[in-house]
This record gives structure tokens, sequence and C-alpha cells, in this order.
């Protein structure tokens, strides 16, 4: 068994005009991806998902990664970063050709669960968990200016137990939104926020001290992904532990912020990252540190399939009879058709839990005719 083809898909769904979200650091009016799809020699097809613009994004795994796949045993995707840095060290190890290999490494896993009749987590050593606690990634910063309110109390509404909002555009506004989140949640509710690195290491600090009374279970991103030392600065000064890693690529950016103890959960998303080959090598990195590891999600519906194999196989290592908290899983809430209409049954998060398919590969299955709806080539 060899693949015998590759293709990179293009997909783009538009928000319009004026109906933009996003963070701190600005707003999209689309949301984007690239799927990656191979086929076997047998005939079988595996999907995968990759971050970053999409066009670009395809032209890579055109131009860079095809030779290397076509003809390769899927039985060696764990070797397909290697080659990458070895084969194209001048720019292989961060950036957007490791999004393109996200993509394609996560397919090639897809395949060989196909293939063997087997989901991937069992192929990454089996299932630690069978369901995650979703928490709703919400609260966006939108171009007309919406109510905090609103998506929190639909959070809410829909079940969810926990939540993450987007800070950092300042004390008094993020002092609002976060004490707007605690009391439409409650008092019992996880909330996480999230400044997606848009300040310096003190306004961070000034900003965690002052919304600390709202019992706040992480600090993501307090601070730009390449100030480690603000990172250490803000860890030092403040009590709520620090999250980061949805910006950074590869073991080699994680080695430093686990090994160093810069942050305290890394988030390695594994449609950029380098696939879940690639996840589950920063995955052993963390465990060897204490450090926790929640898979930052925010793609289409594939990258949550693989995301979700992922999570089912993060060690609860130091924990063992007694796990003291719930397994954490971040989804979007957002209007993203990518996420909602590529399945054939789209994950349901609402109800406080969310189970981790078991069927073979990412145990998903995709409606073709979607994606050529979506797609932009």
């Amino acid at each position: 068994m060899e693949v015998e083809a590759i293709e990179a898909i293009p997909l783009s769904y538009p928000l319009g005009k004026g109906h933009g979200y996003g963070s701190a650091r600005g707003t999209v009016e689309q949301r984007t991806s690239t799927l990656i799809r191979v086929i076997s020699t047998t005939g079988m097809v595996g999907w995968g998902e990759a971050f970053g613009p999409p066009q670009t994004i395809s032209t890579l795994v055109s131009e860079l990664l095809s030779d290397i796949v076509v003809g390769m045993d899927p039985f060696e995707v764990e070797s397909l970063c290697e080659k990458n840095y070895a084969g194209l060290y001048h720019f292989g190890s961060s950036g957007l050709l490791q999004s393109a290999v996200s993509g394609v490494d996560v397919a090639l896993w897809d395949l060989l669960g196909r293939e063997l009749g087997q989901p991937v987590a069992q192929l990454l050593g089996g299932f630690e968990r069978t369901e995650v606690t979703p928490y709703a990634s919400t609260m966006y910063i939108t171009d007309w200016e919406q109510n905090p309110a609103e998506p929190i109390e639909e959070a809410a509404r829909e079940g969810f137990t926990a939540a993450k909002i987007k800070i950092g555009r300042g004390l008094e506004d993020d002092i609002i939104r976060v004490q707007t989140a605690r009391e439409v949640l409650g008092d019992d509710a996880t909330l996480m926020v999230d400044f997606n690195g848009n300040y310096r290491p003190e306004q961070a600090i000034s900003v965690a001290k002052e919304i600390e009374p709202f019992d706040i279970y992480w600090l993501e991103e307090p601070v730009p992904p390449e100030n480690h030392s603000g990172y250490r600065k803000v860890s030092a000064a403040v009590d709520i532990p620090v999250a980061a890693g949805e910006a950074a690529y590869a073991r080699f950016d994680f080695a430093d912020l686990i090994q160093e103890r810069t942050i305290d959960i890394a988030q390695p998303d594994v449609c950029k990252c380098g696939g879940l080959s690639e996840a589950r090598f920063i995955g052993k990195l963390a465990t060897m540190e204490n450090v926790h590891v929640s898979p930052h999600v925010w793609t289409g519906a594939v990258g949550i399939a693989a995301s979700l194999q992922y999570a089912a196989t993060l060690p609860s290592y130091p924990h063992s009879t007694n796990v003291p908290e719930p397994f954490y899983f971040e989804f979007d809430r957002a209007e993203n058709g990518l996420r909602t209409n590529l399945l054939a049954t789209p994950f349901d998060p609402t109800d406080g839990s969310l189970e981790i398919p078991d069927g073979p590969g990412l145990g998903i299955e995709v409606d073709e005719r979607v994606v050529e709806e979506y797609r932009i080539d």
C-alpha cells in the first residue's frame, strides 16, 4: 500500500462585510482552511486540514510536499516532519510550510486508520479518555460591536459549563467583558481569557490582577508569542496559570516554552504544529516537565476531528485513578460553515460533553458536495 495521489483543496466561508469577528489584534471577514485529500493504491481516502492562507498552503503542498508523499507508505507518517526539517531545512521547521505538513500528516493518519479499521487515537497509543468537556470559545471582538453578553448567554443556553472569551483592548473593557461572562455563566463555571498577545507584560499583569477575583482558569497569550521573557515576567507576577502555543510551530518552539517553564499550559494546534505526529511529540515533552496540554482548536470540522483524536490520547499524568478536573476542549462558537457544514454528522458540543469518535481513522464522513461549494480554486 502506497499513497497514489494527494490534493490540497483551498476553502473559504465568507462572513460578509460588517460581520467580521476576531480578537484584540483584528477581525476577519471570512473563515478559510485547506483540506488535504490523500488516496492510497487501494482506493482508500484520508482527510486532513491545514491552518493558514488556503491558496498559499495549496501551493506549498503541490510544489514542496507532493513529491515526498506520493509513493510513500502511510506507515511512515511519523517520518514526514523529519524529512521536512532535513530536506527543506532553510524554511522547514516553522511558518506556513509547517502548517502544510500538518494537514498532510493528519490526512496520512486518517488514511492509515481507515485502511486498518482503527480510530487514529488507537494508533497513537490508545484512548486515555472517550469524551471531553468542551469549552465555548466565544465573546469575540466584532465589527458590529456586539453586546458581549449575547454570545456568552447563548453559550450558557447551549449547556456549556466552561468558556473562553476575548479580551485585550484595555483595562476597563477587559473588566467589563470578564465581569459579564462571570455573571452570565455563574460562579461554578470555568472561565478562561484570551489576550491574543496584544499587551506588553506590565499591561497584562495589571489586567490579570484586576480580573483575578473572577476566578480565571488561565490567561491565554497575554503577550506576543515571541516574547518569552514577557511570559516569564507575567507568570512570576500573577497567580493565574499562563497558556500559549497556538502561534508556536514544531517541537523546537515548544521545547523552549516547556523546558524553561515559560508557560503552564501548552496549546499545540494539530493543523499547524506539524500534525498529529508532532503534537504527539510535543505532548511527551510536556509530560516530562509536568506541563498540562490543551490543544488549540480554531479550524474546520476535519481539524476538530483530528484534535479530538489527539485529546483522546493525552496522558492524565501525574494523576492516577483520581483526576481532579475535566479535560477541557476548545470549541469555537462563532459562525463558520467550515465547522458546521462539512460533515455528514456535525459535532454537537452542547450540553456539556463531547464524545470522541471511535470509527476508523478520524471517525468522520466528509460531505464532498459541501467541499466543492466552498472551494475557491
